[in-house]
């Protein structure tokens, strides 16, 4: 929002993710609309004021110091989900064009709305621990 950190990003898939566990909604306000990007194709500026809190045993999420705008999450334990970072859609200049694939912990979403459309994957919390099996020790 203030403009003290900002990114570029290069090989931006045209899908994103939601995610209703209950961590992403007490850090978003609702769910985290995201994006992964491969890190190593994002590139910041104002780095100095990026905050960052190990949130879990393997996952890191950062934000603005100056204006608290979240900024990504980001797997920090070394594995198959290790290398991409996950940007709120929010983040991007141009949205257009981007589809929801799927919704993660959709056991844990409020059942005060729910997003239109059809074709995405929803998966509960017991499908993410199974596929994520990092998830385990959580």
């Amino acid at each position: 929002m203030c403009g003290a950190v900002t990114f570029t990003a290069s090989d931006v898939p045209d899908e994103y993710g939601v995610c209703h566990c209950e961590m992403c909604r007490r850090w978003t306000g609702s769910a985290l609309l995201g994006i992964t990007i491969p890190t190593d194709k994002l590139h910041w500026t104002g780095v100095e004021n990026i905050s960052t809190l190990q949130s879990s045993t393997w996952a890191e999420r950062a934000w603005c110091a100056k204006c608290g705008t979240g900024l990504f999450f980001r797997v920090t334990m070394e594995g198959r989900f290790f290398g991409g970072t996950e940007v709120p859609i929010g983040l991007l200049d141009d949205q257009s064009g981007l589809k929801m694939s799927n919704e993660i912990y959709i056991d844990h979403k409020p059942d005060s709305f729910a997003f239109a459309g059809e074709g995405r994957k929803l998966l509960t919390r017991q499908d993410c621990v199974e596929k994520f099996s990092v998830l385990d020790s959580e």
